[in-house]
C-alpha cells in the first residue's frame, strides 16, 4: 500500500508545481485580450463623435472682406467661395471677388499728405506723381488641406467644433493703377486734393497662399474666417512721368474676409464614432 501512496502523492505534488496560479493566468488573459483588441485595428481617434463631416460634399461661402495692407487706399471686398472635398482633409476651392472702385472717397490720408508735402518742396508741385493701384476684381482656384479639428467647450456643455485649414494655388487679379498728382487749387481752398486722372488696367497672375478657421454651427451651416496673400510681380513705382520705368518688383496684398459656409447636401448620419 505504501507504493501505491507514494507515487499518488508525487503525481499530485508535480500537478501542483506545474500549474499556473491565479495571478499568473489572469495576467496571460489580460495581455490576450489587449493584444486581440489592438490587433488589425486602427489607432484610437481622441477626437470622438465629429459632429460635422465635409467629406463628399459641396461648400458655398460669401464672404466679405478688407485689404488692410495697403498704404494709400482702402479696398472692401465681396465675393464667394465654392469648394469640394474630396475628403475630410482634403479640399478643391474657388473664388471670385470684387471692390468697387470709389474714385477718391477711399483715397487714404496718406496718399494726400504725400501730395501735399511734395507741392510745397517742389516748385510749382507739377513734377510727382503717387503711384497707387486698386485691387478691382479676382479669381482664385487653389487646394485646401485641413489637418487639425478639434473641440471647444464654451459654457458648461456648450461644445464649439472647429477645423484649422491652409491654402495654395494661384488666380488672377485685375488692378486699376492710377497716377495720382495733387490738385494745386484745392490745398488751400479746402477741396480733395487728390487727382486720380484716368486709370490704367491691368492683370497679374498671383500666388495664393493662405490659411482659415472653420467654426461649425449645424450639420450644414458654418462660420468662416480667412486670410489670403496674393503675391504677384508688377512694375517698380515711378513718381516723376518724366523718369523712365526701372523695372519690376513683388507685391503683397493680404486679404482678411469673414464668411458663411453653407454646406450640401445634408450630411449622412454617423453610423459609428468617427
Amino acid at each position: 500500500m505504501r507504493a501505491p501512496l507514494s507515487l499518488l502523492f508525487g503525481l499530485l505534488a508535480t500537478f501542483l508545481a506545474l500549474a499556473p496560479t491565479d495571478a499568473s493566468a489572469g495576467a496571460k488573459s489580460a495581455e490576450k485580450a489587449l493584444d486581440e483588441s489592438t490587433t488589425g485595428r486602427k489607432p484610437y481617434n481622441v477626437v470622438q463623435n465629429r459632429f460635422f463631416l465635409k467629406e463628399d460634399r459641396f461648400e458655398l461661402s460669401p464672404m466679405v472682406g478688407y485689404v488692410p495692407n495697403n498704404p494709400f487706399v482702402r479696398r472692401y471686398v465681396v465675393g464667394v467661395m465654392g469648394a469640394y472635398h474630396l475628403s475630410e482633409t482634403f479640399a478643391v476651392e474657388g473664388a471670385v471677388m470684387l471692390a468697387p472702385d470709389l474714385g477718391t472717397s477711399d483715397v487714404k490720408d496718406l496718399t494726400r499728405t504725400l501730395l501735399i508735402i511734395a507741392t510745397d518742396a517742389s516748385s510749382g508741385g507739377n513734377n510727382f506723381q503717387q503711384p497707387l493701384n486698386k485691387m478691382t476684381l479676382g479669381g482664385t482656384f487653389a487646394a485646401r488641406w485641413a489637418p487639425v479639428y478639434g473641440k471647444i467647450n464654451l459654457v458648461g456643455e456648450s461644445v464649439l467644433n472647429f477645423d484649422f485649414y491652409f491654402t495654395g494655388g494661384l488666380g488672377i487679379l485685375s488692378l486699376a493703377e492710377y497716377r495720382a498728382t495733387a490738385n494745386i487749387d484745392c490745398i488751400n481752398t479746402g477741396c480733395d486734393v487728390v487727382n486720380l486722372g484716368a486709370a490704367t488696367p491691368v492683370a497679374v497672375v498671383p500666388v495664393n497662399l493662405g490659411a482659415g478657421m472653420d467654426f461649425f454651427l449645424t450639420s450644414s451651416l458654418a462660420l468662416k474666417i480667412d486670410a489670403r496673400n496674393y503675391i504677384y510681380l508688377d512694375k517698380k513705382p515711378v513718381y516723376d512721368p518724366n523718369q523712365p520705368e526701372t523695372g519690376s518688383r513683388v507685391y503683397n496684398a493680404f486679404l482678411a474676409t469673414l464668411g458663411v459656409s453653407i454646406f450640401f447636401p445634408a450630411m449622412e448620419p454617423r453610423l459609428f464614432d468617427y
